[in-house]
């Protein structure tokens, strides 16, 4: 029998559901580990310190503790829908998003857990960059062409918390290529399995198996 990589993860957190994407696309299978952040099992602290979601175990002992690191480990074992075409194009955009797209997401999101924020003024901020996607989406559908790929399954997770913090000032702003964009993803069969709900995982319980017709 082939020892699976465990995989730990929180069905809501933007940086896992990227990383378990990437692991459905890719027919990675792994054990799934479900946690619930204000009680992170001692296996996943021991694994990775930092004791952030999401943290891939590999078979070999090897630890993945970044998404993307995630996201391009399966990709680089399998990539059917050519997912890192455009990856190397596409970086500077994902940083945009890692980076000062989520501090004002977070901003807009979580007032309350920062001195002195105005959550309206970091919308502000956080909306400029959603008019630089919908510019990018326009021409052809996605962000690097006409084909989905990593950039955009990395991108959207954080575009779909933005909009769902206030959906109805989201779905009455003047970008229909963006506002497209994301619906689709969001109804794509990849991440309606992406969202499979999990019970906690607790040390001993059953690891269930994800996967969509892995290869292994």
């Amino acid at each position: 029998m082939i020892e699976l990589p465990v995989l730990y993860s929180f069905r809501r957190c933007p940086y896992a559901m990227r990383a378990r994407m990437a692991l459905l696309v890719s027919g990675t299978a792994v054990r799934l580990r479900e946690v619930v952040l204000r009680d992170k099992p001692e296996e996943m602290v021991a694994a990775s310190p930092k004791a952030t979601v999401p943290v891939l175990v590999l078979a070999d002992g090897r630890v993945i503790d970044e998404s993307l690191a995630i996201m391009r480990w399966a990709l680089d074992r399998n990539d059917p829908q050519a997912w890192l075409e455009g990856c190397d194009a596409g970086a500077d955009l994902i940083a945009e998003a890692d980076g000062p797209f989520k501090y004002h997401l977070d901003r807009y999101k979580y007032p309350v857990r920062y001195e002195n924020v105005d959550p309206l003024d970091h919308r502000a901020a956080g909306l400029a960059f959603l008019e630089k996607l919908d510019g990018r989406i326009q021409p052809s559908g996605q962000l690097m062409g006409k084909l989905s790929t990593l950039v955009d399954h990395a991108i959207f997770p954080f575009v779909r918390q933005f909009a769902n913090n206030d959906r109805e000032w989201f779905d009455q702003l003047p970008l229909p290529a963006l506002q497209k964009w994301l619906g689709d993803h969001l109804a794509s069969p990849l991440f309606a399995a992406t969202m499979q709900k999990y019970p906690q995982w607790h040390s001993g319980d059953a690891e269930p198996l994800f996967s969509l017709g892995a290869t292994i």
